[in-house]
């Protein structure tokens, strides 16, 4: 096909389905020309069978194109600089997309988020293929079902790519999360975001903030609301505030919150942002395993293995006050017996990854109780994944894990083929890093048929999942863990008591102290 019938089809295509109008097709075409330093297009129609033709495949043809003209080398980040450039074409202006946004938002927020997510779809903002690549499967458990996605989306880089990227670098955008990404370029070391737009939105304390799906999502329609300043995680009292403040706007999403400290934090720290999305996951249907009240609010330990406090109120102010209880009391908590240190020195190691939900009219808060404490057994964290479970996830755990999703290393993919092979009776060796494991699963499932071996490799990846959850959590689901963690929660329903008494036994010494006072400064006072 000459590059004439693609510009043609594509920018037809464009129009057929809704993302081009009619009185900018020739101007959209032109744009064409321009970049790939065109003067003219063929005398040519729309291809017969137009209406059977995916944009996105032409899309591969304009690239494919572009490098046959040299304009490119044949690289995933030269195509996808490109590509994000030629989809602009056919996205609205940030202006237009947040006015839309926000019409639809006052009718319903689903309406304003299945626009903004269709949108986001059809640019290929979001990388819908690529991210169809992922392996994903699911596990039972006692805890619920987990879910499992070995992550094959994110394109590997040459290494002549990573080294221009070595060796060219730039301090804009600030970061990946930087509302300066709207409409960047981009280039060898940083992702093409022509294409990408940022819906604007104003917290309750006047904070700008920005909303965005991610473009690699790893559950439905995973989103991102970020900070419009440039300032670091800091997680507390107004992070809650801030959570339940979207979930007001967004009540069909969950938000969270990473925490703020290394190896626990997850995912960026550099930059104030939390995770959203429109997915119900193992820990949002976790039962309660014990109850109390928090400041007059339902609190309750969840049955999960991570350390899980759950508040529930109709209040977000009640909700609140219930949480910085939590967040405070967390902070100082201490159990040797338990490996639980809240400082060393001065530095702290306790944190809290909160996330909020709606259950009806109830707004929901878990906190996730987390320590990134290190020693000489765990020097990668002690409530990390231990090297026993490491061969299958050593990253750090982040709130997409805690509320039960694993997020896997692509190396997976051909190092579980291996252990299929192995468990076949195919190959006798596997990667280093798995052979105790596979011998241990051939001690004890023998040679397996090739029905049964998927499933028993799928399930063996999904147990180690839930002891990498175990090994996060800071209580236990030993005996001397669990009476750690109601004893803990007991002391956070004593709190509004302790703290009545200490303005109790305050007033008593005022009181006390009135006669002192009385002969320093006769009454009446000035």
């Amino acid at each position: 096909m000459t590059i004439s019938q693609t510009i043609i089809d594509f920018t037809h295509k464009c129009l057929q389905q809704g993302d081009l109008l009619e009185l900018d097709l020739t101007y959209v075409q032109n744009q064409l020309l321009r970049i790939f330093h065109l003067k003219e297009l063929d005398q040519v129609d729309p291809s017969a069978n137009l209406a059977q033709l995916d944009h996105l495949d032409l899309l591969d043809q304009l690239l494919d194109h572009a490098v046959d003209l040299d304009l490119i080398e044949d690289n995933s980040s030269n195509r996808d600089v490109l590509g994000a450039e030629i989809m602009d074409l056919v996205t609205p202006l940030p202006s237009q997309v947040n006015a839309k946004f926000w019409d639809l938002h006052r009718l319903s927020p689903k309406l304003a988020t299945d626009y903004f997510y269709q949108t986001s779809l059809q640019n290929n903002y979001i990388k819908s293929r690529e991210i169809a690549q992922n392996i994903y499967f699911s596990h039972q458990t006692d805890f619920g079902d987990l879910e499992l996605t070995i992550n094959l989306s994110k394109p590997e880089k040459t290494s002549k790519e990573i080294e221009e990227a070595k060796n060219n670098p730039s301090d804009y955008p600030v970061n990946l999360l930087s509302y300066q990404n709207e409409g960047y370029r981009g280039h060898v070391g940083h992702p093409g975001r022509s294409n990408h737009r940022l819906i604007r939105l104003t917290l309750d304390n006047g904070e700008q903030w920005g909303f965005q799906y991610s473009p690699y999502a790893y559950y439905n329609e995973h989103s991102i609301f970020l900070s419009m300043a440039h300032r670091p995680m800091k997680v507390g009292k107004q992070t809650v505030v801030n959570l339940l403040n979207i979930l007001e706007e967004f009540p069909h999403y969950f938000v969270g919150s990473n925490a703020g400290l290394p190896i626990v934090g997850g995912s960026i720290l550099a930059h104030d942002h939390y995770q959203a999305g429109r997915h119900q996951f193992a820990l949002d249907t976790a039962p309660s395993i014990y109850d109390f009240t928090l400041k007059g609010v339902q609190a309750s330990i969840v049955n999960w293995p991570m350390s899980v406090i759950r508040l529930k109120d109709p209040d977000r102010n009640k909700l609140t006050q219930a949480a910085q209880v939590v967040f405070q009391e967390w902070e100082s908590y201490s159990n040797e017996d338990l490996s639980i240190q809240a400082f060393t020195g001065e530095t702290p190691h306790n944190a809290i990854t909160p996330l909020t939900r709606k259950d009806g009219t109830d707004f929901v808060v878990d906190l996730v109780l987390r320590n990134n404490r290190t020693d000489k057994t765990y020097p990668d964290g002690i409530f990390h994944p231990h090297p026993e479970v490491q061969h299958i996830k050593q990253e750090n755990i982040g709130l997409i894990e805690v509320l039960g999703l694993a997020v896997l290393p692509p190396r997976l993919k051909g190092e579980l083929q291996e252990v299929r092979d192995y468990l076949l009776g195919q190959t006798g060796q596997v990667a280093t890093i798995h052979q105790a494991w596979a011998e241990s699963l051939k001690e004890k499932y023998g040679i397996l048929s090739p029905e049964e071996v998927d499933g028993v490799v799928q399930a063996e990846v999904g147990e180690k999942f839930l002891q990498v959850l175990k090994d996060a959590g800071v209580f236990k689901l030993d005996q001397a863990g669990q009476a750690a963690f109601k004893a803990f929660a007991d002391d956070l329903a004593q709190h509004e008591w302790r703290s009545q008494a200490k303005i109790k036994r305050m007033k008593v010494s005022l009181w006390k102290l009135w006669p002192l006072i009385h002969q320093t400064r006769p009454w009446p006072w000035p």
